[in-house]
């Protein structure tokens, strides 16, 4: 647990300038406790922000423009395509991968974890949210480890430092 709380974020002006009612349950829950930050100093969750079409460099907009471009770019993926997917970004790691949900369905807890592994230069899909994805990556219980490298697969627990500690 984070020595801090984290400071509350206004999820109303968030979502909607992403043209959302919310974000998904276990993002704001563990937003709520941890705030953004690095999973082993490998795998950063980026901070929720309003969209700005002209962010550059990290952070949930940028990182989900890159992911849009890479996912136009790049077509090869281990599962059938929704009509109009939705990408957003909510977490980037030091192997250049990217983790986003699929925002096209209509209720956030529902939305897919898709991830771009640029190790493997192609998009996986899994149907659980983001809290559940972690803990599976962590206990290695997928058939093979979703992202670029295995600095976390398997590790079990994993220590988590908050942005705010991070800049210290």
């Amino acid at each position: 647990m984070p020595e801090e709380t984290p400071e509350p974020l206004d999820w109303g002006v968030i979502s909607g300038s992403w043209g959302l009612s919310t974000f998904p349950s276990d993002f704001r829950q563990f937003m709520a406790v941890y705030g953004p930050g690095a999973i082993e100093d490998f795998l950063e969750i980026l901070a929720p922000e309003p969209w700005d079409e002209q962010q550059v460099g990290d952070g949930f907009s940028a990182e989900t423009r890159t992911a849009r471009l890479t996912w136009d770019k790049e077509p090869e993926r281990n599962f059938e395509v929704p009509p109009e997917p939705r990408l957003i970004a909510w977490g980037v790691d030091a192997a250049a991968d990217i983790l986003c949900w699929d925002a096209s369905l209509s209720h956030p807890d529902d939305w897919p974890v898709v991830v771009w592994n640029r190790g493997t230069g192609g998009w996986s899909r899994y149907d659980m949210g983001m809290a559940e994805f972690l803990f599976r990556t962590l206990r290695a219980e997928f058939d093979e480890c979703p992202l670029g490298d295995t600095s976390l697969w398997g590790v079990g627990e994993a220590e988590f430092m908050s942005a705010a500690d991070e800049d210290f």
